[in-house]
């Protein structure tokens, strides 16, 4: 026998109040609220106790709640999975996107986020500064491995084996001050391992001055890295120190957010 055309309105009206009254249960956890009770539950969606007892044994049922003899029901580990799939969807350009508005504005610079693969660096994003500098690195673009700030400071942590393997060929030469030569270019990577960043003058971009930093993810690998880019010319020596320590601070804040959100 078929429903009625007002029939199925009703039956999905009423499912869609009680998803709606389960997803409200959900919300009304918070960090001053991590229990709940039938009682609770009732008051708040004016409902019976029996009524507010029952959407909670459904979710509990399908995992989403736990009920603690005493305690009430607490958050099950249906939301924990759910939450984990939520920070494995989340990138890292997502979680960088804020940080670097934050350092363009802090900076009044250009700033890129990089990743390697294998003997190159790409560009995953870029915020601009409304300047008239003209950067050869876009979003989605691929960079040499020896030039760039950026990618001095995802060069500097390679593993061993693989440094060697990358430095094995002939390195591009962009302008007079990129890094071509293998023991000179090891020796500034392990400055850069020293300081914690890259400066780089002029390697890719003649009179541009970069600063990079590493950003690491949640066993502390290498996920990327942040830098800034500026004519060298507009950027006087005494305020160098400034625009590094922006980046290492933006690099560390977003290596926390990546770590916490399983990256890497």
């Amino acid at each position: 026998m078929k429903l009625s055309k007002n029939r199925n309105r009703a039956g999905r009206r009423g499912r869609n109040a009680t998803a709606d009254r389960a997803l409200y249960i959900l919300l009304m956890f918070d960090d001053d609220r991590l229990a709940l009770s039938a009682a609770d539950v009732a008051a708040r969606l004016e409902v019976a106790r029996s009524t507010a007892y029952r959407y909670l044994q459904s979710l509990t049922g399908n995992g989403f709640l736990e009920e603690r003899d005493g305690s009430g029901f607490r958050l099950g580990p249906r939301v924990v999975d759910l939450a984990r799939l939520a920070r494995k969807g989340m990138g890292l350009s997502d979680l960088a996107r804020p940080i670097m508005r934050r350092l363009v504005k802090r900076t009044g610079m250009p700033a890129l986020l990089t990743r390697r693969t294998g003997g190159t660096v790409v560009c995953l994003e870029r915020e601009d500064a409304g300047t008239s500098l003209c950067l050869s690195c876009g979003r989605g673009e691929i960079l040499a491995i020896n030039a760039e700030a950026s990618a001095l400071a995802l060069l500097a942590w390679a593993p061993a084996a693989e440094l060697d393997e990358l430095l094995a060929g002939p390195l591009p030469r962009y302008t007079d001050a990129t890094h071509a030569d293998p023991a000179a270019l090891r020796a500034r990577l392990t400055e850069i391992r020293e300081q914690g960043y890259a400066v780089g003058h002029g390697e890719l971009d003649p009179d541009v001055l970069g600063i990079g930093a590493p950003v690491r993810g949640e066993n502390g690998n290498i996920v990327g890295a942040l830098s800034v880019a500026a004519f060298s010319h507009r950027v006087p020596q005494g305020e160098v120190p400034h625009h590094i320590e922006s980046v290492c601070q933006a690099a560390e804040d977003l290596s926390l957010r990546a770590a916490r959100m399983g990256i890497g």
